[in-house]
């Protein structure tokens, strides 16, 4: 009786959110995306497994046994060797970073990306009406968004908002704050610039659940161009069609699990735990909860409450139905995964049943511009772009995680064909490669051999 009371309520349900949609003005409360420009620079950049070798060799704090199991998690962490680092490490400068290094990253992210953007939409900054921009770990004054009006000479009455804290699932949380700008303010332009900062943020101590960001962590951003003007609509390139934002943070563990401290020894940096795969589960759970019955077809929603009951009565992971009993595909297309880690990639493709054809655009983004944060999601949105992949009509469903501890998830529908290789152009030909395996397990494969354990830093540096 339960059972058919359930499915009766996912029928209402549905019956009701169709009518909402189509008779209470969600027509005209639309949000699109008319372009986005990710963030690439030169070669001198660029922090491979040799360059990342010499940074944690500067590094006097640690023993045999740190330098070990940071060689290792670069090697286990799917990062490839053309990743992108903030210039004041390149340069030796990350243990005493000054105001200036921390704001010329900011510059070199922002204007790079943006000035690509506004060239590319024929958009001028004069005509945006909103600005969100977020950075989670630096807030300057004036405001970051305040250095971007400054340099574009952008119009006086402008919303900006200037984001920080939000951890690499703000981008979506930025497009959250346009879209509900767009309900007040109509024919409206809005840039969100989503990106890291990371040379004033370097760990230099040798806790190991603090160095681990040091090595998943890389240089990059985007800035996206939004309008809810509907006379755009044939040059939109994507069009917001559901979100939903979870925030597990009264949770103890899953707050604690990525939070920025100092260490014993006075070192700042960002400690991941081993409780954020948890923390992450139990959030996306909560967020599905809310998101799928918004963006899968009726019959699917039955299946849902099928799936629903039979596993809470039996008490196991609800995610583990979802995998097993959802054809998610039904209401989506394409998975576009937050590449925060392999880890992540896997415990989410395990979870909803994904292929490897699926996992791709976040693997191969994560192992060509590592984990870029916030901006993270548009390389992997870009992958799909320039393999040609997103076709009108398509669906993409974009799975974040950050700090708090948040999940925000969001669906995207394909408005036009899109096949711009973007930030992708100089090697989108060279992805997938034939193995992910790197190079430095081969030239490096004695950190592994417990005979050499006699071994001192000191002889490893000579």
């Amino acid at each position: 009786m339960e059972f058919f009371m359930a499915i009766y309520i996912v029928f209402l349900f549905h019956v009701l959110f169709q009518l909402c949609k189509r008779f209470l003005g969600q027509k005209n409360d639309c949000c699109y995306m008319l372009n986005y420009e990710c963030y690439t620079t030169t070669d001198d950049r660029k922090l491979d497994t040799e360059s990342s070798c010499r940074v944690v060799l500067r590094n006097k704090n640690l023993g045999l046994e740190e330098y070990k199991f940071l060689l290792q998690t670069m090697v286990s962490s799917g990062i490839g060797e053309e990743t992108y680092s903030p210039k004041n490490v390149i340069l030796g400068r990350e243990e005493n970073p000054s105001l200036i290094d921390s704001l010329e990253e900011m510059d070199d992210i922002f204007f790079y990306t943006l000035d690509n953007l506004f060239a590319k939409s024929g958009i001028s900054p004069q005509d945006i009406d909103i600005l969100v921009v977020n950075v989670s770990l630096l807030s300057s004054v004036p405001s970051l968004a305040a250095r971007i009006i400054n340099r574009y000479e952008m119009k006086s009455d402008i919303k900006a908002f200037n984001l920080s804290g939000m951890g690499c699932s703000a981008s979506l949380i930025a497009i959250d704050l346009v879209r509900q700008q767009f309900k007040i303010h109509k024919k409206a332009f809005a840039i969100v610039v989503s990106t890291e900062s990371l040379g004033p943020n370097w760990y230099c101590g040798k806790e190991k659940s603090m160095m681990l960001s040091n090595c998943l962590f890389r240089s990059g951003g985007c800035s996206m161009l939004f309008t809810n003007n509907p006379d755009f609509k044939n040059r939109a390139l994507f069009k917001l069609t559901s979100m939903v934002r979870t925030h597990f943070g009264s949770n103890d563990d899953a707050y604690q699990c990525c939070i920025q401290l100092e260490d014993n020894q006075g070192y700042r940096g960002f400690r991941l735990t081993k409780k954020l795969t948890k923390a992450a589960a139990q959030a996306f759970i909560i967020n599905l909860r809310v998101l799928l019955p918004k963006i899968l077809p009726l019959w699917e929603l039955i299946q849902y409450a099928f799936v629903f009951y039979r596993w809470s009565k039996e008490k196991k992971p609800i995610l583990e139905g979802v995998g097993s009993g959802l054809n998610l595909k039904s209401g989506v297309d394409h998975f576009c995964i937050h590449p925060g880690g392999r880890a992540v990639i896997d415990g989410v493709g395990k979870s909803l049943g994904l292929t490897e054809y699926d996992l791709e655009p976040a693997r191969m983004t994560l192992h060509r511009f590592g984990n870029t944060s916030a901006g993270g999601l548009w390389y992997v949105l870009g992958y799909m772009e320039a393999k040609k992949r997103l076709k009108k009509g398509d669906r993409v469903f974009m799975i974040s995680f950050g700090a708090g501890f948040k999940c925000n998830n969001c669906v995207w529908q394909v408005m036009r064909d899109v096949e711009d290789a973007n930030v992708w152009k100089d090697c989108i030909d060279k992805y997938p490669p034939e193995t992910l395996v790197n190079p430095f397990t081969e030239k490096y494969g004695w950190i592994n051999d417990e005979r050499l354990s006699f071994l001192r830093i000191e002889d490893i540096q000579r």
